[in-house]
């Protein structure tokens, strides 16, 4: 077995694709954005952990930029962006991801107003609403896509 044959049925083993510039790019940096996400719905709802965890530094733009970052190359390469010029793409790919990602820090200050100051609670409601939104907007851009025709 060749080592690259090694590495690919060890990333296959774990569910994971190969590292190639397409995957980084369109798969592996997604990922880590949904995971800053998650992340950043946990800084909005329950501050004080996160400064437990990070006492030194406020890493609310990092964890933004790279939810930024990682929506935004997600809509990059979704199907119903595929016929658009590369200006197009990044426009609109930009847009939906900056509107996404501002979106629910807004959402989730208006809720953090409302539900008592509970740590367990407050990062529970982040960590629920961010899945739920995550859920809503992938359903929303597979929609999008199963409306491109298919040539």
């Amino acid at each position: 077995m060749s080592a690259e044959d090694a590495r690919v049925s060890l990333t296959g083993k774990f569910g994971l694709k190969p590292l190639t510039k397409e995957n980084l790019l369109f798969y592996y940096l997604p990922v880590q954005g949904t995971l800053s996400y998650t992340a950043l719905s946990i800084n909005v709802m329950n501050p004080s952990l996160v400064l437990r965890i990070f006492p030194r530094r406020d890493i609310t733009n990092v964890l933004l930029f790279n939810t930024i970052l990682g929506s935004g190359l997600y809509l990059y390469n979704r199907p119903h962006l595929s016929a658009l010029t590369t200006k197009e793409k990044l426009l609109y790919s930009s847009f939906g991801a900056v509107t996404f990602s501002l979106g629910s820090v807004l959402i989730w200050a208006i809720v953090r107003s409302i539900v008592p100051q509970n740590v367990a609670l407050c990062t529970a409601c982040g960590i629920g609403s961010g899945v739920a939104l995550i859920k809503i907007a992938r359903t929303y851009a597979e929609h999008a896509d199963s409306l491109v025709k298919k040539a």
